[in-house]
Parts: structure tokens; C-alpha cells; sequence
């Protein structure tokens, strides 16, 4: 039997902690304490807690990631309980005369249960209860009794089918957070959601203004591989007749269209097929649209290769990126294709995306079953539950419509199978949004205003100067700031206009058209962009006091380094935009002074972690006399030039190699791997992220050499199918300290890799120890991660392969127990400034104020 184990902060056992000790029943020693007041029951295989009566003074009781089916019925009895969790156990009902008992909790986390109603009697903790997690359940409609919580102060209803929000739960004064992403609400919609409890106020506020207006509106995303037909299609249907779209004006970068067909209303992205464009197309692929797959069967070829390339790529992409989306695959081409050889490629496309999906779901199953089988399972009970998570968000693949673009009746015939698809509510269950009026009135005056003669082609406009515009309307003239906020935000997620409020340089600055946010990436994140570099005129050049060799040397350093010097990127986009006739943008674009301004373009970039302004460590001014951390910094004149680094065009490999100088059999030595693969620019991005935080660096296509404090680390991405990871090494440590400070270094590496990896939701990672004996082929798998650290009490691991056994701090990020010397030097104390690690230990060295500024 475990033994329980007292907190030393606690006279006696007044706090027991007993998580992972995979108990069954409750421990006699405990139930014979009734002074206990907190009890620690997490991660165990209890499926019934009797016997829990007996604690009268309990305050805290922890019952997650159990087995629990029974609601138990004994916690009627805590009344002096202030803090309840049973998440993640399989409880489907729960009783009524339970919380009628417990007039002093405070907090409840029901979350990730099977719960379908809330009891009548939770509303006798109106006085008291401040904290409900109800998500990841099975609420259809919104459980009344939580709107008689008068003191509730955070409520999380995420990931369950509720399709209506009460306005009475948002116009009391307690309310600070809310959640409820993950439900196909039409009232008020998600993206009204999304901004807060302030902007669901507003919207119910509004809405008492006049009756709701259903907006029944669809983003559709037109995918495939370049010369598809995509933009055909896309214009076709637009113009509801065949449309060809010659080669010479294939998209670029990615093109938006709205139109209307009967009551629905179409927003139609047109992203571009060449690979280099799809760095970018990770900022506009969004849940809830229909993705229109195009697919050239003239090109089509029924082998795995032409298939992974046509068909494969976007699907794993889509699986990954958004899994719940809706695919209709299109066959184009027709025309081209002989009798019977269209039947043929669609019936192989089909079977060939089914056992992909088939596929994908085993690996889930796989993954799953080997954590339910592992010895210890419920140190990966997070882990399962991610699994199983995934399990239930599959793409919906609807059947192939081949199609003749020269065809009239083929074209109608693909507009009324969408139309057919999107009245489909089990498929588009968020398609019909209630919106008050104004909120429609403002669209139509901005889409007004963006198609006026006085607006310039580019559509960016002041935020302040368009409330002044719309608000000369006579229906909008009691229109303020606020609500024009609120309204922005919402149009925004939609796709209809682009609004970057959280982006510093762009908070007040409204994209009325996006797609000339596409043309601001496209400058710089494109196909072809070494020719556009030699393609530079000499007029141009002069212009920013360039020279025609600084002209080769920029074009060597791209090729070589994949790094751009900011003349030089003001010459490409200057040439660019004045060969497009938009040159009236240059400075608004680049900003206003030559060799320092930010201008909106960088910021977008680095923002969406497209590139990193490389800076240079000797531009710190030595002569302030302080340093506080938190505050700006003070650069020092004249630190020459910004270079920025693109890691997309990253190539070489050597430099990184030879200053790591090869792996030793004695590194630190983890690896997380991916499935299905890694995503198309995830290790680029990845690099912006980490190599903003950690300023000394050394970067590669697929290696990344990080240094804090002098101690290097290497990460490696290695991207074959069914064997994807990221490789992280650091060399191994001496003594207590260098262990603490190692584990601490690959950990904030880990965090950077598992936060970037969240941004798709169907990308399984999991991160392994191989065991260090070498030859032997075993990993250790990681548990869940508790905080910053691996859930692990082991001083010992053996490896179940070769038998060998190893200090568990070679394995996982614990520190070694044994003692050792005090160090000769005082701690280091490390802080994360704009330029990336800064390390603080003994030095004479006094920094008064720095300021680092991109004016």
C-alpha cells in the first residue's frame, strides 16, 4: 500500500498527496485522519472514493484522471469542501441533493466527462462558487443553473454542441473569463465569441436594438497543385458560367472574391499551388470552411507519387492544420482526359484519400492502445486523452465532381452539388449566424467605401479616419469606436477585412482589401525570388544609394545565407511595387526612414514568423549605468545595418556542423516526433521562435545550433514518412547544477516546439529518450508534463530492451539527488530581453537604461 505523503509546509497530515500510486480503493491511513483538509487523489485507477464521508474538515479534493462512471454520492458530506475536481473521469450523470450540501465551494472542474446536464441544485453555490469547467462534454443546450451563479467569476464551455448563448449569463458584474471555443454557436457566433465578454455584451446589447438578421455565409478555400484550374473554377462559379483562366494569370500569392448564390453568400480564398507560397497559407487556412480540392486529372496519374503530389499533400495538410474541415475534391480537366479514364482516376483518387484517412485513424488507435498497455498508463493520461481527442476530428471527404470548365452545364451542375453540401447543417453546423443590424450595415458601408474612387487600390485605411467616414452616414451616425472594434473583429475572423489589433505597428490600420496583405507577403515570400533580386534596375538601385556590385552581393548572401540587408530589401519591394504601378506604398509598406524604419511589412513578417531581424550584440550602449529588467533599452548610434534572415530559403548545413563539432554517445539526447509528418514550414517557424530568444545562434535548412550561457544545443529535423522528429542534443553536463541547468535549456526548447505545434490541431507529438546503450533501438517515452517538469518519482530507469539502467536525470529533465560541491561562483539568474538570453552572474558590469527601439 502507498504510503501517503504529508506536505512539509502542514502540521501533521492536513495535505496528503497520493497521485500515481494507481490505488483502487482509498487508503485506510487516510481515512483515519479526520484533521485532513487536502487530498491529492490525482492519476490513480479509483472508480468509487467510499469511505471519503469520514474527512469532515476536507477543503480540497482532487479526484481527476480516474475511472470514475458514478457520480459519488459520499462528497455530499464534505461540507466544508472549497475545491472539487473530478475532470477527466467518464461521468456521464450527476445526481440531484449533492451540491445543495456544499454551500462553500468555490471552484468545480467537471471538464472532459460525458456530461449532458447540470443538477437544479448547483445553484444552491450561488454565494460561493467562482470557478466551473464544464468543457469537453456533451451540452446541447446551456445548463440553466450556472446562470444562478451570482459570484461566477470564470466559466470554461468549451468543445461542447451548444448553438446558443444566454445574454443573462454576461450582464452580471462577476463574469471576468470566459471560454467557448469548439461549439457551433449561431448566437451570438463564435467569432463574436472570440473577443470577449465585452464584445458578447455589446452583441446582445445591439441585438435588443432591433431583431436578429440570419447571415448565412461560407468560406470556401480553392486548394491544388499550380495549374490545377483552381482559378478557373473559382471565377467560373463566380460568374455562374465557364470562365478559363489563361496561364500567364495564374495566382499569385492568393486571390479573394465574394459572391452570392440564392440565401448563401461565398467568400472564395484562391490560394496559389507553388510550394514557395505555401509558407504563408498557414495565416488563412481557418476551421469552418468548405476546402473546394482541385485536382488536374489530366495530370493525374494512378501511382503514389503523382497522387502524394496532386492529392496527398494538401490532405495530410488539411488532416493536420484543420481536421474537422470539409473536402470536396474537383476534377478538372476533363476535356483532356480519353472515355473511361475519368472514372478510372476518380474511383483511384477516392480509395487512394479513404485509406489515408484509414490510415491516419489506425495510427491514433496505435498510438492510444500503446499508452493503455504501458505499465504505468496513468502517467499519460493527458497523452490518451489528446489521443482520443483527435480520434473523434476527421477530415469529411465528400465524392469527386469531375468536371469540363469549358462546359456550362458541368459548371452549374458543381455550383448546385455545393449549394446542396452547405444546406447540409450535419456538415456546416456554424454556417447561419445571428447578427444584429448594425453589424451588417457597417459591412455594407465598408465594402462601399473600399470600392469608392477616393480609397486607393491597396484599401489600407486609418481606423479612426474610417469611423469618421462611416459615420457621416446618416443610419451609422451614433456609430463609436467601440462597436466599429467589435465589428472590425468580427469581419476579420471571417476573412471579409484584415485588422491586426494585436500587432503593435498595424493596431490602428485597416485592411479593407486582403488581398493586398497577400501582395505585402508575396514581396518577399515568393517563387522566384533570387531572379527578382538580379532583376533589381539600376534606377532603383540608385535610389537607395546602391550600387550594382552591392546589387551581387545581396544576391550572393541570399543565396548563401538566406539573409537579406534592409537596402536591399527596400530595393526589391521599391522595384516590385513599382512594376505593379503601387509605388505610392513604398514608404507606408517599408517606412519612412531608409536605413532604421520598420514600416507595416516587417511586422507583419516577423509576426507570422516569416523571418528575424538578425541583431548585432555590440550595439548594446556599455555606458548606461543600469539595467532594469522589463524596461527599454538603449541601442547605440550608427550600429550599422539590420540584416533579416528568411529560414524558408535556408540550404547549407555545414557552418552549423562544424561549430557543434558531432554528436558524442555521452549527449543529452531527446527527440519529438511528429505524426503524421511535420508540417511544411514548421521547422522555419520554429527557428524564427527560438532564435528570438536565444540571440547566439547558428541556422541551417534543418539544423539549428542554439547557445545560452556558452552551452550549446542542437536541433535537428529529420522529415521521412512514418520516422518524423526534431532531434535535440546538449552535451552532458557536471553535477547537480549543470544537470538543472541543461534540463532547463532543452525544456524551453521543448515548450517552443509543443506551443508552435498547437497551431494544428490534427499534428500528434510526442517526445522519446532513446536509451542510451548504444545499438539498442529502445526509447523512453516521455510522460505528461506536470508544469516544467516530466511526471516521473524515479531515481533509476531500466531499460525494458537491453536490461541497462541509468540515472534518471540522462533521461528525463530531473536533477540528480546525490551531493556534490557548492559551486565556486554565486547562481546565474537568466532573463529573455529583445535580443534573446541574457545571463547575469558575478560581473562588474552596470547597465543604467537601454532602449531598443525599430523607430
Amino acid at each position: 500500500m502507498a504510503q501517503p505523503r504529508a506536505c512539509p509546509e502542514q502540521d501533521g497530515l492536513r495535505e496528503v498527496t497520493l497521485s500515481t500510486q494507481r490505488l483502487r480503493v482509498l487508503p485506510p491511513a487516510v481515512l483515519s485522519n479526520p484533521a485532513l483538509e487536502s487530498l491529492d487523489l490525482d492519476r490513480n485507477k479509483l472508480r468509487s472514493i467510499a469511505g471519503v464521508s469520514k474527512l469532515c474538515n476536507l477543503k480540497k479534493l482532487i479526484l481527476s484522471k480516474n475511472e470514475i462512471v458514478d457520480f459519488p454520492k459520499e462528497i455530499q458530506r464534505l461540507v466544508w469542501l472549497e475545491k472539487l475536481e473530478l475532470n477527466q473521469n467518464q461521468i456521464r450523470v450527476i445526481p440531484e441533493g449533492i451540491f445543495s450540501h456544499l454551500p462553500r465551494l468555490k471552484h468545480l472542474r467537471l471538464n472532459n466527462n460525458r456530461l449532458g446536464a447540470l443538477p437544479r441544485d448547483l445553484a444552491a453555490c450561488r454565494g460561493s462558487l467562482q470557478y466551473l469547467n464544464i468543457s469537453n462534454n456533451l451540452f446541447r443546450t446551456f445548463p440553466q443553473p450556472v446562470l444562478q451563479l451570482a459570484n461566477l467569476q470564470e466559466l470554461h464551455v468549451q468543445n461542447n454542441a451548444l448553438r446558443q448563448l444566454p445574454k443573462e449569463l454576461f450582464q452580471g458584474q462577476s463574469l471576468k473569463m470566459f471560454r467557448a471555443n469548439g461549439n457551433p454557436l449561431r448566437e451570438p457566433p463564435s467569432e463574436v465569441c472570440a473577443g470577449g465578454i465585452q464584445q458578447i455584451l455589446n452583441y446582445f446589447n445591439q441585438l435588443q436594438h432591433g431583431s436578429g438578421q440570419e447571415d448565412k455565409r461560407v468560406k470556401t478555400m480553392f486548394l491544388g497543385a499550380s495549374l490545377a484550374g483552381k482559378s478557373t473554377i473559382c471565377k467560373s462559379l463566380k460568374q455562374r458560367q465557364s470562365k478559363l483562366v489563361p496561364k500567364e494569370e495564374r495566382t499569385v500569392g492568393i486571390e479573394i472574391s465574394e459572391f452570392r448564390i440564392d440565401d448563401f453568400t461565398f467568400l472564395f480564398w484562391d490560394f496559389a499551388g507553388q510550394l514557395e507560397y505555401y509558407m504563408t497559407h498557414h495565416v488563412f487556412i481557418t476551421p469552418q470552411a468548405l476546402v473546394i480540392l482541385v485536382i488536374n486529372l489530366h495530370r493525374y496519374q494512378t501511382n503514389d507519387e503523382t497522387f502524394k503530389d496532386l492529392v496527398g499533400f494538401w490532405i495530410n495538410n488539411l488532416s493536420m492544420r484543420v481536421p474537422n474541415s470539409v473536402v470536396l475534391p474537383v476534377g478538372t480537366h476533363v476535356d483532356c482526359c480519353q472515355e473511361g479514364e475519368v472514372e478510372e482516376k476518380r474511383s483511384d483518387i477516392m480509395s487512394k484519400i479513404a485509406a489515408m484517412l484509414v490510415e491516419r485513424k489506425n495510427n491514433l488507435a496505435h498510438f492510444i492502445n500503446n499508452l493503455e498497455d504501458s505499465e504505468e498508463p496513468e502517467f499519460y493520461v493527458d497523452q490518451w486523452e489528446r489521443l482520443k481527442e483527435m480520434e473523434n476530428h476527421m477530415l469529411t471527404i465528400l465524392d469527386l465532381v469531375a468536371v469540363n470548365c469549358t462546359n456550362n452545364h458541368d459548371i452549374k451542375r458543381l455550383e448546385a452539388t455545393i449549394l446542396e453540401h452547405v444546406r447540409n447543417e450535419e456538415l456546416f453546423p456554424e454556417v447561419v449566424r445571428v447578427l444584429p443590424p448594425v453589424y451588417r450595415q457597417v459591412e455594407a458601408a465598408i465594402m462601399d467605401i473600399a470600392q469608392g474612387e477616393e480609397v486607393a487600390e491597396h484599401g489600407m485605411m486609418d481606423l479612426q479616419y474610417l469611423l469618421s467616414k462611416l459615420s457621416l452616414r446618416e443610419h451609422l451616425a451614433s456609430l463609436d469606436r467601440e462597436l466599429l472594434q467589435d465589428i472590425l473583429r468580427y469581419l476579420h475572423r471571417i476573412g471579409l477585412i484584415v485588422w491586426y489589433e494585436e500587432i503593435k505597428h498595424l493596431e490602428s490600420t485597416v485592411f479593407l482589401q486582403p488581398t493586398f496583405l497577400i501582395t505585402m507577403f508575396r514581396l518577399l515570400v515568393r517563387y522566384r525570388l533570387v531572379q527578382q533580386l538580379e532583376s533589381i534596375s539600376v534606377d532603383t538601385l540608385i535610389a537607395e544609394h546602391a550600387t550594382i556590385r552591392d546589387r551581387s552581393n545581396w544576391v550572393w548572401t541570399f543565396k548563401s545565407k538566406a539573409m537579406l540587408c534592409h537596402r536591399a530589401v527596400r530595393a526589391l519591394v521599391k522595384y516590385q511595387l513599382c512594376s505593379e504601378g503601387m509605388q505610392d506604398v513604398f514608404e507606408e509598406i517599408m517606412g519612412y526612414k531608409p536605413h532604421r524604419g520598420r514600416g507595416k511589412l516587417f511586422s507583419l513578417l516577423e509576426h507570422f514568423e516569416l523571418c528575424l531581424e538578425v541583431r548585432h550584440a555590440k550595439a548594446l550602449n556599455p555606458q548606461a549605468c543600469e539595467f532594469v529588467p522589463g524596461k527599454l533599452w538603449e541601442t547605440t548610434r550608427g550600429q550599422g545595418e539590420s540584416w533579416y534572415l528568411f529560414p524558408t530559403y535556408l540550404n547549407q548545413t555545414e557552418e552549423v556542423a562544424e561549430v557543434w563539432g558531432g554528436d558524442h554517445p555521452e549527449d543529452l539526447h531527446i527527440r519529438a516526433y511528429f505524426s503524421p509528418e511535420i508540417p511544411e514550414g514548421f521547422f522555419q517557424r520554429f527557428l524564427v521562435k527560438a532564435c528570438s530568444f536565444y540571440s547566439t545562434h547558428w541556422v541551417a535548412k534543418v539544423t539549428c545550433l542554439l547557445i545560452c550561457n556558452g552551452k550549446p544545443l542542437l536541433i535537428k529535423e529529420n522529415n521521412q514518412r512514418a520516422y518524423s522528429y526534431l532531434e535535440l542534443r546538449s552535451r552532458k553536463p557536471a553535477g547537480t547544477t549543470g544537470f538543472q541547468f541543461t534540463w532547463d535549456f532543452l525544456m524551453a526548447v521543448v515548450f517552443i516546439v509543443q506551443k508552435l505545434s498547437e497551431e494544428w490541431p490534427g499534428l500528434h507529438m510526442c517526445v522519446k529518450t532513446p536509451c542510451r546503450t548504444a545499438g539498442c533501438p529502445a526509447e523512453l517515452v516521455w510522460p505528461d508534463m506536470d508544469g516544467k517538469n516530466a511526471v516521473t518519482k524515479e531515481e533509476v530507469k531500466t531499460c525494458g530492451t537491453c536490461g541497462h539502467r541509468f540515472g534518471t536525470e540522462l533521461l528525463l529533465p530531473k536533477v540528480p539527488t546525490h551531493p556534490e560541491a557548492p559551486p565556486a561562483q554565486p547562481a546565474v539568474h537568466y532573463y529573455v530581453t529583445s535580443y534573446g538570453t541574457t545571463t547575469f552572474g558575478p560581473s562588474s558590469i552596470h547597465v543604467n537604461r537601454q532602449n531598443i527601439s525599430s523607430e
